[in-house]
């Protein structure tokens, strides 16, 4: 990937991390922009020597920043030794370009630092591929900044283009045609995963989608659920490409539980356009489960923020539609709260508007009530049943515990045969017809 992409961010470099404070763009608090903008640079290997916030009152349109600001920020990168700046916001070519002169060193956006750690973590030929597209969607516009060693010479009548007008031209028809064939193999991907999806939809498996803010525990969940083994670190963006699981739940034979790439605010829009092949595993889920770093104190923010990705993605999780997808949320690292956090927290879940269940994707805390909460939503048939089994027909009671949602099981006295149990299970219709069969 680095071969498209100008910006080429080396690894283990010093840098400062800028947050522009432009309060009329952003939703999230100014200190949480900044803990992520820091932690986006550690997930690429920079070594983050210093970071601050800058209020900007008036954007400029050259540089976006005041002569004094710009002047703050030579003296930290002096003082810090930095040879990178990182301005965890989103900058024009012209901005950019003027900022690197006046300071004299690399400079690299938000939108930059998070395409490229998605091209260092895509794993798999489509993910390379969307994240090579939106490379070079992100570089068409800022072709004049690799070529200014090129003057732009023309003749008397401006008919004939100088070498670096030409240069420009060429890069940007090898960039047009590279994107056009890449949209062409990721609709071939797309036209496959829709057959793929075509196919599960005739089975009887549910799609259960995690999605969630990134690092905010989806893969650790996901490896709790199924024991599998994705990579979870804490790290923002630790996994990209999809994973999907066959996983078996109380009450339910088989569901396929899916991980998502993880969303963030100001997600960059060539990376919501180039991603949506990936995602649209979520447009097609029974059931999506939000994941909430709730130990965050940008929690809430970070629920517009993913609230708002699925809406650009045309996912109804929001209205009284049949089209509606239901939504439970997972308030993960609950274990991280203070106890009074804690009960705060408890009593806003009693009167939240979606269905909320307190976990620890590490420690297993809370997981069997999830599971139980999933399969409630996927089998809204499910009646419950009472039955007195004899002790000794272990048979029928594994049965019932591997396929239905056992809500009670007790003792049941004994008859002329021996000691009985007494369950209480919820099964579907399908599912009680097979019991009885046996």
């Amino acid at each position: 990937m680095s071969e498209h992409f100008a910006e080429d961010v080396t690894r283990g470099a010093r840098a400062i991390v800028v947050v522009p404070d432009i309060r009329s763009a952003h939703l999230v608090d100014p200190d949480a922009r900044l803990e992520e903008g820091r932690g986006l640079a550690k997930a690429i290997s920079i070594v983050v020597a210093d970071s601050f916030i800058i209020p900007v009152r008036q954007v400029r349109p050259g540089t976006l920043f005041g002569a004094g600001q710009i002047e703050r920020i030579a003296a930290a990168c002096e003082m810090a030794e930095a040879e990178l700046v990182i301005v965890d916001g989103t900058l024009s070519a012209v901005q950019q370009r003027n900022l690197e002169e006046q300071l004299g060193r690399k400079i690299i956006d938000r939108t930059g630092l998070i395409l490229e750690i998605f091209g260092e973590r895509a794993a798999t030929a489509e993910g390379r591929m969307q994240v090579e597209l939106a490379h070079l969607d992100y570089q068409a516009g800022r072709l004049v900044r690799s070529w200014t060693h090129l003057e732009r010479q023309r003749g008397g009548y401006g008919f004939l283009g100088g070498p670096g007008e030409t240069q420009i031209e060429a890069d940007r028809r090898m960039i047009r045609d590279r994107m056009a064939r890449l949209r062409n193999d990721l609709d071939q991907v797309r036209r496959t995963r829709a057959l793929h999806r075509s196919r599960r939809e005739r089975a009887p498996w549910p799609l259960v989608a995690l999605v969630g803010y990134t690092n905010a525990g989806k893969s650790t969940l996901f490896n709790s659920l199924t024991g599998a083994t994705v990579m979870a670190e804490d790290l923002l963006f630790a996994t990209l490409d999809p994973t999907m699981r066959a996983v078996s739940l109380p009450g339910l034979d088989k569901i396929i539980l899916s991980d998502t790439v993880g969303f963030i605010s100001d997600l960059p829009t060539q990376l919501v356009a180039a991603f949506r092949a990936t995602l649209e595993e979520v447009t097609a889920a029974d059931l999506i489960i939000h994941v909430r770093d709730i130990s965050s104190p940008a929690a809430d923010e970070q629920k517009i923020q993913v609230e708002k990705v699925l809406r650009d993605l045309d996912i109804n999780t929001g209205s009284d539609t049949a089209s509606q997808i239901p939504v439970i949320e997972a308030w993960n690292k609950w274990d991280l709260l203070s106890a009074q956090r804690a009960d705060e927290l408890g009593t806003l879940a009693t009167s939240a508007d979606v269905d909320t269940v307190a976990i620890s994707a590490t420690g297993g805390f809370g997981l069997a009530e999830l599971e139980q909460l999933i399969t409630r939503h996927l089998t809204p048939d499910a009646e419950q049943h009472d039955f007195v089994i004899p002790a000794s027909d272990g048979k029928r009671i594994a049965w019932l515990h591997a396929h239905g949602d056992v809500l009670m099981e007790r003792d049941g006295g004994t008859d002329q045969q021996g000691p009985l149990v007494n369950i209480s299970v919820k099964l579907t219709p399908l599912q009680y017809g097979r019991f009885e069969s046996l």
